[in-house]
């Protein structure tokens, strides 16, 4: 029988293993912990780190569109031959429309069956296999966003998304941006494609990414904040939200309820009508109507006088004579037109034409 002394655990077996520690470093910087080192890669995940491979089968299936279909046979061989590189099978199912990957007994990788499922939906999604491949690198990774949510309105979701460039120029028609890079890029194209889709130009974030990009190759400035360089871009809202012509204006707030209206008795009783007989009260309400009536008769009356009465004559202005400095002479005008008459505008006086005559008669005398 074994004695009860090998069970229990020795006294003091756990202030051992905490004397047996390290201290950390107090002195050490932060911004060491944080930064890594330029050129410094992760070691690739080889056979040596698991040997015995994995306990069991893991599988991922994903549906694709038809057109998708004569793609995906015609590159099929080779998608089989990437993954066999790392102990991974693919099977293509045209009948189903699907696409499955599954890891075998030499598989080693455990993430790799992550990485494959990433391929094939990459696949599925329009994006051509030498781009989907690179998945299977280790500082490479996906995302896949959803758009088609983002925005109520169709033709406002259409204009915003064209603004987005897929594969060989081509705007996106989807509801989906599918991004392959490395882990940083990916956070900073979701951000972009989001923006963009909350009506704000992928330009803008464009260029803070270049200004960031330089920025990140000086030393000094990688503990430092960045915000003194990037640009402050201000909404702009161009089409300003009509007015109403008819405003609201709110009373200001008592905590007392508003007056009482007076009744029909309270205001008999500050005129003094209240105290009246009821002959009196008729007489004034008689009274009051055959008021009201003589104004009516005389309103009318005054307009019926308005179709007699004559218009207002305009005053009568006599014509200025003529003064004695500005007199004209007639006599002088009438021979200037005599003249004219006699004389047209070029022609020859009567001596000119008398002359001309007798020298063509002797010039005809001359010929015969």
């Amino acid at each position: 029988m074994a004695s009860p002394s090998l069970e229990r655990p020795e006294k003091g077996a756990g202030k051992s293993e905490f004397r047996n520690q390290k201290p950390k470093p107090e002195n050490q910087d932060e911004s060491e912990l944080l930064t890594v080192p330029d050129g410094w890669k992760e070691p690739a995940f080889s056979k040596e780190d698991n040997p015995r491979g994995l306990l069991e089968e893991s599988s991922f299936a994903t549906l694709f569109p038809k057109y998708r279909e004569a793609y995906l046979k015609e590159c099929w061989p080779l998608v089989q031959k990437a993954l066999n590189e790392h102990h991974v099978n693919a099977t293509l199912d045209l009948i189903e429309g699907s696409m499955t990957v599954c890891t075998t007994k030499k598989t080693f990788d455990p993430y790799i069956i992550i990485r494959a499922r990433d391929l094939i939906k990459l696949l599925a999604r329009s994006v051509s296999f030498e781009q989907a491949v690179r998945i299977l690198q280790d500082d490479v990774a996906c995302d896949i966003i959803k758009i088609g949510s983002l925005v109520r309105n169709k033709e406002r979701f259409v204009k915003r998304r064209q603004r987005l460039i897929g594969p060989k120029g081509s705007t996106l028609k989807g509801n989906t941006v599918s991004a392959i890079g490395p882990f940083s890029g990916l956070k900073e194209v979701r951000k972009v494609v989001l923006d963009t889709m909350k009506n704000i130009h992928p330009i803008y974030n464009i260029k803070s990414l270049m200004i960031k990009r330089e920025l990140a190759k000086d030393s000094e400035l990688r503990s430092q904040s960045w915000e003194r360089f990037l640009p402050q871009f201000k909404h702009k809202n161009v089409n300003k939200r009509k007015e109403p012509k008819k405003k609201t204006v709110k009373k200001e707030y008592t905590p007392f309820p508003p007056p009482q209206p007076e009744s029909q008795i309270d205001k008999e009783l500050a005129s003094g009508e209240y105290f009246l007989k009821a002959n009196q009260k008729k007489r004034q309400k008689m009274e009051a109507i055959k008021a009201k009536q003589a104004e009516a008769i005389s309103k009318r009356q005054e307009e019926r006088n308005k179709a007699f009465i004559p218009p207002k004559e305009k005053p009568i202005v006599k014509p200025k004579e003529a003064s004695t400095e500005t007199k004209i002479d007639v006599a002088s005008i009438k021979e200037k037109v005599k003249k004219a008459k006699n004389k047209k505008l070029g022609a020859l006086t009567a001596e000119e034409i008398a002359l001309k005559m007798e020298a063509d008669e002797k010039k005809k005398k001359k010929k015969k």
